[in-house]
């Protein structure tokens, strides 16, 4: 689990002790540390013996997150922050969610389930907007694009190509793309782009319980829609330079040659008062048999997800998110 603080000591006495009573326990804690000047690595230290300590390499939130992804060790990477507003308890639905074949469990506040006691009317509005932007522009079918609270399988990293994290910061003290708050959009561009399975998972928000939050809400609002802009560029970029691979299939095409792209399949676990719903992306267009599946992706036929190099992925069992493991 990655947690990234800057001056949020008073939080960490309450949000780490919260975290390690979470059963199934996790494998581990890390705290990526932005030059604090209120004691919060001693207070991390101090409320959790066992957390590990990561010092981030250049300024910003995505820099925080990246150092955090490099230095990780489980097969499992949860995002979580630091201020109280995200509910350790729920961790395991969003485990549950990879384990049952999603690549990336994103949190949702505006799904059945889930909600928020901290988001304004402006910033709610805001946030529909941007998640029909990201929509149209994506193919998915997002219902929460500005929530930070997410787990994925750690074996994606490499398609996501996020900032080295030993790049030295720029001279003008400006930030490298990816490095600041556009963190979470950027995934969620980089996941859907990358054709990965993805779980909405319901998820509520508390409000911040110490300190000033960093969020501005136009200012904020105005980096995500630049954000998805340079996002979609990039994608079409990748695109373009990928191999051309004729599928198999090709012949039986219909006589116009138009055949639906393959599709990002968004769906909700179910919980005791939310039954899942299925959503396919694309814009709605009918379901379409899915290519061959990658060698990242989950089976088809029921098989495990699989690693980058193609192996298996680990079970339930063999994740590092101590799933069986129950306080001694």
């Amino acid at each position: 689990m990655i947690v990234p603080t800057r001056n949020e000591a008073r939080n960490l006495e309450v949000v780490l002790p919260a975290v390690a009573a979470v059963r199934p326990a996790v494998h581990e804690v890390i705290v990526v540390d932005g030059n604090s000047k209120d004691g919060t690595v001693e207070t991390a230290r101090r409320v959790l013996p066992g957390v590990r300590i990561v010092m981030q390499t250049r300024k910003g939130k995505g820099n925080a997150m990246a150092c955090g992804f490099a230095a990780a060790t489980g097969d499992v990477v949860v995002m979580f922050d630091a201020d109280g507003s995200a509910d350790p308890a729920e961790i395991p639905a969003f485990v549950q969610a990879l384990i049952d074949g999603a690549d990336f469990a994103k949190g949702s506040r505006f799904v059945r389930g889930g909600g928020s006691d901290d988001i304004t009317l402006l910033r709610k509005g805001g946030n529909y907007g941007l998640n029909g932007v990201a929509n149209a522009l994506f193919g998915t079918r997002y219902t929460d694009l500005c929530y930070g609270y997410n787990a994925f399988w750690a074996d994606i990293l490499p398609l996501l190509g996020l900032p080295e994290v030993d790049i030295p910061p720029r001279a003008d003290g400006t930030m490298h793309w990816g490095d600041g708050f556009e963190i979470e959009t950027v995934l969620n561009c980089r996941v859907a782009a990358a054709d990965l399975a993805i779980t909405e998972v319901p998820s509520m928000e508390r409000e911040r319980m110490f300190g000033q939050t960093n969020l501005r809400t136009f200012a904020d609002g105005t980096r995500v829609l630049r954000t998805l802009a340079s996002e979609r560029k990039r994608a079409n970029r990748v695109a373009a330079a990928a191999p051309t691979v004729v599928p198999q299939a090709e012949a039986s095409a219909p006589a116009n040659g138009y055949v639906d792209p393959p599709t990002i399949r968004t769906t909700f676990p179910s919980t005791a008062s939310a039954p899942p719903v299925a959503h396919e992306g694309n814009g709605g267009r009918p379901l379409t048999p899915s290519p061959s599946p990658r060698a990242h992706r989950p089976q088809e036929n029921g098989h495990r997800p699989t690693g980058a190099n193609g192996s298996a992925r680990s079970d339930a069992i063999g994740v590092r998110y101590a799933w069986d493991e129950e306080a001694s």
